[in-house]
């Protein structure tokens, strides 16, 4: 997908990087259903993200939502919501992403969108690798059963391997146990075998978790959507009884033909910040992790200032509370959160002026908050560009591994080093 700009479909290959760039990912952004979202969920076919937490805001408010900054880079260009500018002064170029991995998920999202190549991971219960799942268990030294006959194994008589049920059914297995049973880390431990796990695991995060439960975790067990079986964590208590430990286990991802990899290498300042300081990977980034939206806006706006006027540098942040409204469907917070989010914008952009300067901001899948369910939602994300040579419309990506092909074209990388990713917008020499 490239934009069409005087020198035709993209323009020239970009050569050395003079400015900085900044992705700011709303998680759980998206402005309307892919083709396959109600593949899982019918109801799904509907979510619109964007459109629906525009029009909670007209009823539950009794007026638009105040979103000037977004309305400049041109969200109403991609999403022809009514209470959305139409127009922009900025030179921005602006399209729509397909997810490019499947599912929808924050985690597997991120690594695509840093251009990891996430072709082999697929959506799957554990029933329906069950017995290589427990190959690998045994061959470790461990012993395993099913309980109760169920698609869930008890391995050591202490530890469940099951379902993950907090997130779309298939995304993600978990391995959980007791802290009083046996320890999180060492090799006996909780953490070990998720790691056993992970080995031979399709999908893309096994979740090692820890912590005191009110009692047996099989009291806890029920059945999930889509015919997975797994432990209900927050009715066995490790939420509330404190002590908890949580490690995840990614897909197997050559991290050094990610983004903030390649940027650090080559000398280019790479800072994370909110969620993406907790699930990318880069040796020598700076990590700001936060979670509250004015904590992730202001480590945006202090790495910005602090990288200066001259010479390239990474950031890259993820506003996380759009998320958590969707979860907890609550669409006046998801809209209190935008605003948010757009203040901060107007505050962050009359900073990328300088020659090269680039503004990202896109989504890494949808959560609407008024779908009835508190799952992600498969939708359609936006890419709003700020600063590019050939502003205009784009065509859609197949790909968020376009976003970060874009930036490293911006940063003077050479998408061709990223695992995955064909820029949306060339840069101009």
């Amino acid at each position: 997908m490239t934009g069409d700009g005087p020198d035709g479909p993209g323009g020239p290959e970009s050569a050395a990087p003079t400015g900085r760039t900044v992705i700011l990912v709303l998680d759980g952004f998206g402005v309307g259903a892919m083709p396959d979202a109600g593949l899982l969920r019918p109801g799904d076919i509907r979510a619109d993200t964007c459109g629906h937490v525009l029009d909670h805001a007209r009823t539950a408010l009794g007026r638009p939502l105040r979103l000037p900054a977004l309305g400049a880079l041109g969200l109403g260009l991609v999403h022809p919501h009514r209470d959305l500018a139409r127009d922009t002064l900025l030179p921005v170029a602006v399209g729509r992403a397909a997810l490019g991995y499947p599912g929808a998920d924050t985690f597997a999202g991120h690594q695509t969108m840093m251009g990891a190549d996430f072709s082999r991971v697929t959506v799957a219960r554990l029933n329906d690798h069950i017995d290589e799942v427990t190959s690998a268990l045994k061959a470790a030294g461990h012993r395993v059963s099913l309980l109760d006959g169920k698609p869930l194994l008890v391995v050591d008589d202490t530890v469940l391997v099951h379902d993950n049920l907090e997130a779309d059914p298939g995304i993600n297995w978990n391995a959980s146990g007791r802290l009083d049973d046996l320890p999180f880390d060492g090799p006996h431990g909780i953490l070990a075998i998720a790691r056993t796990v992970r080995e031979v695991a399709p999908v893309a995060r096994v979740i090692a978790v820890g912590g005191h439960a009110d009692g047996p975790l099989p009291l806890s067990v029920r059945d999930g959507d889509g015919g997975t079986v797994g432990l209900d964590t927050p009715a066995t208590g490790f939420y509330r009884n404190g002590g908890l430990e949580v490690q995840h286990l990614g897909a197997r991802i050559d991290h050094t033909r990610q983004l903030p990899d390649l940027a650090a290498r080559a000398g280019i300042p790479v800072t994370l910040v909110g969620k993406a300081a907790d699930i990318l990977a880069c040796d020598g980034a700076v990590r700001r992790p936060a979670v509250p939206t004015a904590d992730v806006l202001a480590a945006t706006l202090d790495a910005v200032h602090g990288d200066g006027p001259d010479g390239p540098s990474l950031v890259v942040s993820n506003v996380q509370e759009t998320d958590l409204a969707g979860h907890q469907q609550d669409p006046e917070r998801y809209g209190t959160v935008l605003e948010q989010v757009d203040a901060g914008l107007a505050a962050l952009v009359p900073l990328l002026t300088a020659p090269g300067d680039r503004l990202i901001l896109t989504g890494d899948h949808g959560n609407d908050p008024t779908i009835g369910h508190a799952y992600h939602t498969r939708e359609y994300v936006p890419i709003l560009i700020h600063g590019t040579d050939h502003p205009g419309r784009l065509r859609d990506a197949n790909s968020l591994a376009d976003v970060g092909a874009t930036a490293a074209a911006a940063l003077g990388l050479g998408p061709d080093d990223l695992a995955a990713g064909t820029p949306v917008v060339r840069v101009s020499p």
